[in-house]
């Protein structure tokens, strides 16, 4: 977890990601890589006649105010003890920070908002690396608080398993949670077994299915368990079918009581 990619904008729950991204840099010695998503694209207008033509006092003022953001972030990050940098990219957020996130170990958005939600969906889905998603109406992700792992013995599960290592070896408690009867390709056990050669000695909670869907359960036992931090594999039925249909990362990825660590 030595590059750090956050996704950096004037809302209100930049501070969130910002907390999380030092609380993790300073443990692992990262640097902190700040991109503004500037879709310069909306400036350009067409008119009936197939005419192209720049709004050019909206990209202006669009310039200036991530200029004004790059520059407070600077300002607020010039006091920390990491080392960081802050970067203006053109595109769409999914598209800078996908192309950003290639040589990055992890991707920090924030959840709320169905637009926001749909980035940590998106990055998942495309990026290679694991996305660290921060509801908008909670703080920062705890790292010594208990740990859920959402595990269904999928590849998903695996990769989200392996990505979540650097950061919850200081979890005072670590929960490998399953919903049903242990079906999955990969048996919980074997997941046991890899946390435990990494130190980490997991709790296997299996919760049997009654009239809730996974997701409800999952969701239930974050609320009495207070994690900090939730793990999962993003979409491990096909993403139009979640979509439509809904499952267990659509469910959460709107209604997560708490941060999500997502790989796919």
């Amino acid at each position: 977890m030595r590059n750090l990619l956050i996704h950096a904008d004037a809302s209100h729950a930049m501070a969130a990601r910002m907390e999380s991204a030092l609380a993790i840099g300073r443990r692992h010695r990262s640097h902190l890589s700040f991109v503004i998503a500037s879709p310069f694209q909306q400036f350009i207008a067409t008119d009936p006649f197939g005419g192209m033509y720049l709004a050019s006092e909206q990209l202006a003022k669009a310039q200036l105010a991530d200029q004004e953001l790059a520059e407070r972030l600077g300002a607020e990050l010039a006091h920390e003890d990491v080392p960081w940098d802050v970067a203006i990219a053109d595109g769409d957020v999914v598209s800078a920070l996908s192309l950003a996130a290639t040589l990055s170990d992890l991707a920090i958005v924030s959840l709320g908002r169905a637009s926001t939600s749909m980035v940590a969906g998106d990055l998942a889905m495309t990026v290679p690396v694991p996305v660290l998603a921060i509801p908008d109406n909670s703080g920062p992700v705890d790292l010594d608080a208990p740990v859920i792992i959402a595990w269904n013995g999928s590849p998903q599960a695996a990769h989200a398993l392996r990505a979540a290592v650097p950061l919850i070896g200081d979890a005072c408690e670590v929960v490998l949670l399953t919903v049903g009867p242990d079906e999955g390709r990969i048996p919980a056990q074997d997941a046991l077994i890899y946390l435990s050669r990494h130190e980490i000695h997991a709790d296997f909670r299996q919760v049997e299915r009654g009239v809730e869907t996974a997701e409800e359960v999952i969701e239930r036992e974050a609320k009495a368990k207070a994690p900090g931090l939730i793990v999962m594999g993003a979409f491990g039925r096909p993403r139009l079918r979640e979509t439509l249909f809904g499952g267990v990362t659509r469910y959460l990825l709107e209604a997560a009581p708490a941060p999500l660590l997502l790989a796919h």
